[in-house]
């Protein structure tokens, strides 16, 4: 698939077949997406495949706290789990929000799920010392994500990024068995489509993209 055209097909696969995707064919999907780039190169990125029921269903478990929550901060008009702006809603009103099925269902209906951890002893936090919810620590394992979402549509398969059981953490990097000092960057259904999208739907260049300042000028390409 020409590069162009895998950057604008690649979307958010929740609808999978009942097809599988074999080791063989996930391994080459990593060995292609493992050339993404990390801090000082220093590869601290760690994939745990997940095909058992059980831990599925675990997941699923462990997706609820983050669900509800969102669900209902949205459903209250807020950004969910957004840390500029203090949400009203309550924990009775969280507890009392349900998590529909399909929000889930990907967990359970995918070929697989890979779950994305980082080795916070490699990264470099740059930010963390700003009054701020640290971000940079990020660009060492969302390349390395999203490679494998792109390698992924190159065989046919999909998948969505997911973080709501990274709500759940603690108990997830211990179902995983993950040493200490990693941290969960995603969750990763992964299938084949039941439909492939062929044109998406994003904000133009001009409306995200400024000259010099974030006021300056838009960039066109006049």
């Amino acid at each position: 698939m020409e590069l162009y055209e895998a950057m604008r097909t690649t979307h958010a696969v929740r609808d999978f077949t009942d097809d599988p995707l074999s080791d063989e064919v996930l391994a080459r999907i990593l060995d292609n997406a493992r050339f993404a780039p990390s801090g000082g190169n220093r590869q601290g990125a760690h994939v745990v495949v997940v095909r058992s029921q059980e831990n599925r269903e675990r997941l699923v478990e462990l997706s609820a706290t983050g669900a509800r929550r969102y669900l209902a901060q949205q459903s209250a008009g807020e950004m969910p789990w957004n840390t500029i702006h203090p949400s009203a809603v309550t924990e009775e009103q969280i507890a009392a929000t349900r998590v529909p099925r399909a929000m889930t269902e990907p967990l359970l209906t995918a070929a697989v799920v890979l779950v994305f951890l980082v080795d916070l002893g490699v990264v470099a936090s740059i930010d963390s010392e700003l009054d701020r919810v640290g971000v940079v620590s990020g660009a060492s394992v969302y390349p390395l994500v999203w490679n494998t979402l792109l390698a992924a549509h190159e065989e046919g398969f999909g998948g969505v990024i997911t973080t709501m059981a990274v709500a759940e953490e603690p108990a997830l990097l211990d179902l995983l068995g993950a040493p200490e000092g990693y941290a969960v960057a995603a969750v990763v259904p992964l299938g084949k489509p039941v439909k492939q999208l062929t044109r998406l739907s994003r904000q133009p260049v001009e409306e995200f993209v400024t000259l010099e300042t974030y006021a300056g000028k838009p960039l066109t390409d006049d």
